[in-house]
């Protein structure tokens, strides 16, 4: 082996445990602490979204029964009638 791939070893495993070190500290705890709470909101935001949205298509397609029903019904007499 050469000096030259141990120093890159070297150096790559300091700045690896620098890293580390970096990014277990207090500040950056309190950085994914803030990130996560910004996408639990963003989850119940979507959440509720997602309810309104249910029950507007369960609204829909209630009435486009109704609508159908209806059509149906109407048909039915005219062809009685006739």
């Amino acid at each position: 082996m050469s000096w030259k791939k141990i120093g890159i070893f070297a150096l790559g495993t300091l700045f690896g445990l620098e890293g580390i070190k970096l990014l277990s500290s207090k500040d950056a705890k309190k950085v994914y602490t803030h990130c996560t709470a910004g996408v639990l909101r963003a989850k119940d935001s979507v959440l509720d979204q997602v309810a309104v949205l249910q029950e507007n298509c369960s609204d829909i397609y209630e009435e486009a029964k109704e609508i159908n029903e209806e059509r149906a019904a109407k048909a039915e007499t005219e062809e009685d009638g006739e």
